[in-house]
């Protein structure tokens, strides 16, 4: 027989664990989608989309966890459409939902950026990146200062994928500044700041100037790509925390 815990139990663990309460997001964060109300399998992924329900549904989960949830501002105000088709999805079979966005940006153990920064081994970590009036990302020191080329290379190996880069500060670095997802214009307080390099996940134009004019490098490396070390911290939270089986579902999307 499989051991179940309460969805109230895991949800309010996730909202004080978090902090959801101390951000004003966009996204309604915190259990969003109730089921009948008990847990023995979650499933986490980076966004509430129909393809994600249905992986989980195929892995028995009774709970998703998402950085994107379903709920924001009033975006469910008229349940039609997609709206009803995931909603319907959810309910029929019987899983619960539970967004964190901000919260999980910004958290300072099981974060996306903390856990970016701890694949780098970055060091003597601040607050970086405001946003909504809470800084969300951080900036670190690498161990020792390394040819940006190789940075690149590091790069590529911690995210598994490079959407760009723009090249316009030193040939060798050693301070780096973290926003993950669509972040870009963070660029301009790691310009300000004279940071080596800024990593991020969607590209804008606007940053291209800004790299330029501020004489600083960029990485981008997808938006789904810097988001999901967030999500799969969490997965092994749980399953430290509670008697559930945890697993992060890869949608395999790259930018």
């Amino acid at each position: 027989m499989q051991t179940m815990t309460s969805l109230q139990t895991i949800a309010a663990f996730l909202d004080r664990e978090l902090n959801v309460a101390a951000f004003a997001d966009e996204s309604h964060n915190g259990l969003q989608v109730e089921n009948s109300g008990g847990i023995a399998r979650v499933c986490l992924g980076v966004d509430a989309s129909l393809a994600f329900f249905k992986k989980a549904a195929q892995h028995k989960a009774d709970m998703v966890i998402c950085h994107h949830g379903l709920s924001w501002g009033d975006s469910l105000r008229r349940i039609t459409g997609l709206n009803y088709r995931r909603l319907k999805f959810l309910m029929d079979n019987d899983i619960a939902l539970y967004a964190c966005h901000l919260p999980l940006d910004a958290h300072p153990r099981h974060g996306n950026n903390a856990q970016i920064c701890k694949a780098f081994d970055l060091q003597k970590l601040k607050p970086f990146g405001l946003y909504h009036g809470i800084q969300i990302g951080f900036s670190g020191s690498l161990p020792r200062a390394m040819p940006y080329t190789a940075f690149k290379a590091l790069a590529h190996r911690v995210f598994g994928n490079t959407v760009g880069t723009m090249d316009f500060g030193r040939r060798t670095v050693r301070t780096v500044a973290i926003v993950s997802g669509g972040a870009a214009e963070e660029i301009a307080e790691a310009g300000q700041k004279g940071i080596d390099v800024y990593v991020s996940g969607e590209p804008k134009l606007l940053a291209y100037h800004l790299a330029q004019e501020y004489g600083i490098n960029a990485i981008f490396a997808g938006h789904y790509a810097t988001e999901v070390f967030g999500v799969k911290a969490l997965a092994r939270l749980l399953a430290k925390r509670f008697r559930v089986k945890t697993e992060f579902l890869d949608l395999g999307i790259r930018f």
